[in-house]
């Protein structure tokens, strides 16, 4: 029990470090470390010394004050490397700037919509702070998102292990925050990458230094993905083959991605703990074979431990071959792991074995512990540990028994980890049992030595291509069956926890009455339903999507959608990435969408949440020729509509009718803009929001002549993201907001919000908060003078300070 202690107090030690928001001083994880020291030496005194009779008694101290020991050295070491890293962090005085570096490719290329992007080793920089990785981009088209000069263009091809000069203008890692979202910043830190760019043009072009080794593990990756995809011209087949072959996930297509999460079949595609344990059970036999073939070598080695052996060594190299990813590197410590304890004659029990791998993976990668591919991979080892009752010699017997015995862990493990990947993503695949038991075989023996028996012989490519078609065609089908998905709120954590332990429970071996157990445990997770607001009263969320609006807003029983941020290339977009997220994390349907006009930032992941959401009702100033007109029956927003939904008023202030004639090529002088009215009471009048759009100086002053006080609201969404043409005095005196928000990148390249603008805020009081320092900002008519801000309230000392 003691070792159990010590190797989950390892992780958990880990995990409590994980959670900090700043980082402590060296001087305090120095005394924990101390402190972890000292505990250790009392534990080992207690447990070797006294009265014989007090023997047990002691044991248990002994054990107590040992774990509490390492788990505070844990805690310190975590700390002590995140300090060290977060020392190499960019100066925020070289944000901006054109800045001059010489460095190393150190892996293959990714190939993107609007050119390469590359980490770049630096070697060399003309200004002092440069962090030592940095994740470039080089675009191809007239102006790089987000930044303030045109890009260099290129043709070039990059190849891994070259070394560059460039002119590249940096900034800080800086992703979206938003509720249940992805953390792009915890996936730049996990990389060892301390800041972003892209090249620049200025008086020195880019110049390759000196060409990549001859022989190289990441040009070899690099030659063999550019020869498949000179083979396969389909792009969707040729994603795939790539993501098996070199692990190059970027390559597969988003709506490949779509079907393979809906079918929950997305962890065969890629180079994932599954292939490299196939990869190592494989190599560990063609070793064994071998090395029984040779009496000399059996004589100096036994062959069981050459075989052991020689398949961790071979799946180490596979798994560096593939990209040496974070979860195939996982997957490498867990194995290597197993195969110390076999050689060293220790025969843990599983939960022994199952705590000290994750007590090494978090000693190795402590970040990972906040990763979800972690979770479903450890987890689901540790289940087949756990209800293993005699697999091993069913799985060593006949054909049938095989299957039988392949079919159940498979019904496990679908059943044990839907509560756990419900909690994670807000979803689980209904057919995901049916899909896997179709895909797992064809992916891990046919399309798998295919993409790889590619680069022996090309036409195997080929025969890859029509395979991974089969596959999806089969997928797809299962896509269209009613019901396929089951989507549900995002619930607490004690609710999470609950239903994993449920699910466990359900699938273990135990009595009938033990396992029912496990349905009411389930329950809080399935049925769980997020709190809404009041009727009469209304809650919204600036959504952080960079340059751009979405503002998601609900009603007792109702959901709107006001705008849906920017497409970022043809099959990437805000509705995509952080709105459907949102949306199932509240576990809503929306009623209807309002895009104020037709600008890319405001309506560009307009289809995607459609799609989704077919019956909601669209209002738009958009013409009816627009393309999502065609998609979607619209109704053009007009000063004067106004509807009521749970007792909260909502009313279109703009555009007018004959605004859609005086500017037609100018879309932002009909942006829809919507006032939003909770329900008065008998001492004071509801709480409202004011929902502008792109409008103008001219708009603007339009409203107030109409309108005047009445314009008066409680929260103000920044006209225009804070344009030097927007927030006029006239405006601003009308609407006497308490709080203004702006919707806007991280150093975009628009200078949004402008300084004069902010000014103006500035000189009356108003708080104004942005979205690269506050995150999602939440906010209710019934408490108006607070906004919950999502960097703040989810901070963690890896996250971006914006300055």
């Amino acid at each position: 029990m003691a070792l159990a202690g010590v190797l989950w107090a390892i992780v958990l030690g880990c995990a409590l470090q994980l959670q900090q928001a700043r980082l402590a001083l060296a001087s305090t994880y120095g005394a924990w470390a101390l402190a972890g020291l000292v505990l250790g030496l009392i534990a080992w005194g207690l447990r070797n010394r006294g009265a014989p009779s007090r023997a047990g008694l002691r044991r248990v101290l002994s054990a107590a004050l040992l774990s509490v020991g390492i788990g505070g050295l844990a805690f310190a070491t975590t700390g002590l490397r995140a300090l060290h890293f977060a020392q190499q962090a960019l100066p925020p005085a070289v944000e901006g700037r054109d800045i001059r570096v010489e460095g190393r490719i150190v892996d293959m290329p990714q190939r993107g919509e609007f050119g390469p992007r590359f980490v770049l080793a630096v070697t060399q920089a003309d200004v002092a702070g440069v962090p030592p990785r940095l994740l470039i981009s080089w675009y191809q088209g007239p102006a790089a998102p987000d930044e303030g000069a045109a890009p260099a263009r290129t043709t070039e091809v990059l190849r891994a292990g070259e070394q560059w000069r460039f002119v590249v203008r940096l900034k800080a890692p800086h992703g979206l925050r938003n509720p249940r979202g992805f953390d792009y910043e915890l996936w730049l830190w996990e990389r060892g990458i301390q800041a972003t760019g892209s090249v620049r043009a200025g008086v020195l072009p880019p110049q390759r230094l000196s060409p990549a080794p001859a022989l190289s593990l990441q040009g070899a990756r690099q030659s063999l993905r550019d020869a498949l995809f000179a083979r396969v011209r389909e792009t969707a087949p040729a994603g795939v083959l790539a993501g098996l072959a070199v692990g190059d996930q970027q390559a597969i297509t988003q709506a490949d991605w779509d079907v393979f999460r809906a079918t929950g079949v997305a962890h065969l595609m890629s180079i994932s703990g599954l292939h490299v344990t196939m990869f190592a059970w494989l190599a560990a036999a063609v070793v064994g074979a071998a090395w029984r073939r040779c009496a000399s070598l059996c004589l100096m080695w036994p062959a069981p431990h050459a075989a052991l052996v020689g398949g961790i060594a071979l799946a180490a190299l596979y798994a560096a071959f593939s990209g040496g990813g974070i979860p195939a590197q996982r997957t490498v410590w867990m194995l290597a792991t197993v195969g110390l304890l076999r050689l060293a004659g220790l025969r843990w029990p599983w939960p022994y074995v199952w705590g000290g791998v994750a007590a090494v993976l978090a000693l190795i990668d402590p970040w990972a512990l906040l990763q979800p591919g972690f979770w479903l991979s450890f987890v689901a080892v540790g289940i087949l540990f756990a209800t293993d009752d005699g697999q091993a010699q069913a799985r060593s017997g006949g054909v049938g028994a095989r299957l039988r015995a392949l079919l159940r862990e498979q019904a496990v493990i679908t059943v044990a980890l839907a509560p756990l990947t419900l909690a994670l993503f807000g979803q689980v695949s209904l057919v995901g049992l049916l899909a896997n038991l179709v895909a797992i075989p064809w992916v891990t023996l046919i399309v798998t030595p295919l993409a790889l028996g590619g680069a022996l012989w090309s036409p195997l490519w080929d025969a890859g291509a029509w395979a991974v078609a089969v596959l999806m065609q089969v997928l797809q089908v299962l896509t269209l069956l009613p019901g396929g998905v089951w989507s549900a709120a995002a619930a607490p954590v004690w609710a999470a926890w609950a239903g994993l332990v449920g699910g466990l429970l359900l699938v273990m071996r135990l009595p009938p009455a033990l396992r029912a157990l496990g349905l009411p445990l389930m329950w809080p997770l399935l049925a769980w339903q997020a709190p809404r607001p009041l009727p009469g009263q209304f809650e919204l969320l600036a959504a952080d999507i960079g340059q751009g609006t979405a503002v998601i807003v609900r009603t007792a029983t109702r959901s709107l959608l006001y705008d849906t941020g920017p497409r970022l290339g043809s099959d990437s977009d805000a509705g995509q990435r952080v709105l459907l997220p949102l949306l199932r994390a509240f576990g809503d349907r929306l009623d209807r969408v309002v895009v104020s006009h037709r600008d890319n930032d405001h309506i560009g992941g307009a289809a995607s949440v459609l799609a989704q959401h077919e019956d909601a009702e669209l209002l738009s100033s958009i013409e009816h020729g627009h393309p999502l007109a065609v998609l979607h029956r619209h109704t053009r927003c007009l000063a004067g509509q106004r509807w009521t939904w749970d007792g909260v008023g909502f009313e279109f202030l703009h555009p007018r009718a004959a605004d859609y004639a005086v500017r037609p090529d100018k879309p932002n002088t009909v942006s829809c803009v919507l006032r939003i009215t909770a329900q008065a009471n008998a001492h004071e009048a509801g709480a409202c929001a004011l929902l502008t759009g792109d409008i103008e100086r001219a708009q603007e002053l339009a409203m107030v002549s109409v309108l005047g006080d009445t314009l008066r609201c409680e929260l103000l969404l920044v006209p225009h993201h804070g344009s030097k043409t927007s927030s006029s005095d006239v405006f601003l005196d009308a609407v006497q907001p308490r709080l203004a928000l702006v919707q806007a990148g991280y150093r975009n390249r628009y200078g949004h919000p402008a300084e004069p603008v902010m000014a103006r805020y500035a000189q009356r009081g108003i708080p104004v908060l942005t979205s690269p320092t506050c995150g999602a900002a939440g906010w209710s008519s019934s408490a108006p003078d607070q906004v919950r801000c999502e960097r703040e309230q989810a901070r963690r000392y890896w996250h971006h300070r914006s300055p």
